[in-house]
């Protein structure tokens, strides 16, 4: 944290320091400002980009981007090409924010919210060094060092919603990659599903006409029994019955 305040106020010094020595800048000064090492963030602040304070009216928004937006532009700037491009990109999509009547007032609710945290931190100090029992002021005392507070602060605070967007991003992108997997998953298991339904009704036929071949078999077995059964009865020849011829009994001569 005190590394990023502290490249804060070298990149705000150096860009004042600029800005007193050439009101407008030159074209190469402004894509050195826009492209400088660390301007990343700087550049989340389109009231910067622009080189506007925050209460500028859009009559003048528009009036300063026609101005930054010539300088930098690649057909003015033919030797340097590629980075008067990506400058040329910045500027516009700065004005853009501001353009829109719905983002600029995020903007500048950044601001509203840079000034509350400022006072409160400025508060917090002097009461500090009023338990001490020091009575002398603090730095922010200063309008130019307070104002400083406030541009440090704002820059924190566009780098804060940046890291947030970026942090949404990634979940929703990974939120949509596992919806994604698992919608695959799904399809998979449809189309396999779907291929074994296939291949069932496919199998249906086969499996009814083994059948029926089986039944058929069956019944020709059992008429072939039948017949070759009646056939063995029919072919036996009926027996005989034996009969014995009478013999009368002899009658004997009678005695007396």
């Amino acid at each position: 944290m005190a590394h990023e305040e502290q490249s804060f106020n070298e990149f705000y010094t150096e860009v004042k320091e600029i800005e007193k020595r050439d009101s407008v800048l030159t074209s190469k000064q402004q894509i050195d400002r826009l492209l400088r090492p660390g301007a990343t963030y700087f550049n989340l602040n389109p009231f910067e980009v622009l080189q506007l304070d925050c209460d500028t009216p859009l009559e003048l928004i528009k009036k300063k981007y026609r101005s930054l937006s010539i300088l930098v532009h690649p057909d003015k700037n033919p030797d340097n090409l590629e980075r008067a491009q990506q400058a040329f990109e910045i500027i516009s999509k700065a004005y853009k924010t501001l353009e829109n009547e719905t983002t600029r007032k995020k903007c500048l609710e950044v601001y509203e919210e840079a000034k509350d945290r400022t006072d409160m931190m400025i508060a917090e100090k002097k009461k500090k060094l009023k338990k001490e029992g020091k009575h002398e002021g603090v730095p922010e005392d200063d309008p130019s060092k307070y104002k400083h507070a406030i541009y440090v602060m704002v820059m924190k605070l566009f780098a804060d919603i940046e890291r947030r967007r970026q942090q949404l991003e990634v979940r929703d992108m990974e939120e949509r990659k596992r919806k994604r997997e698992a919608e695959i998953e799904e399809e998979e298991q449809r189309d396999l599903q779907k291929e074994w339904q296939k291949n069932f009704e496919e199998s249906r036929q086969s499996r009814v006409n083994s059948w029926h071949t089986f039944q058929a078999g069956s019944s020709s077995s059992s008429s072939s029994s039948s017949v070759a059964t009646a056939e063995k009865v029919k072919s036996k020849k009926p027996k005989k019955a034996k009969y014995t011829s009478f013999n009368p009994p002899k009658i004997k001569p009678e005695t007396r």
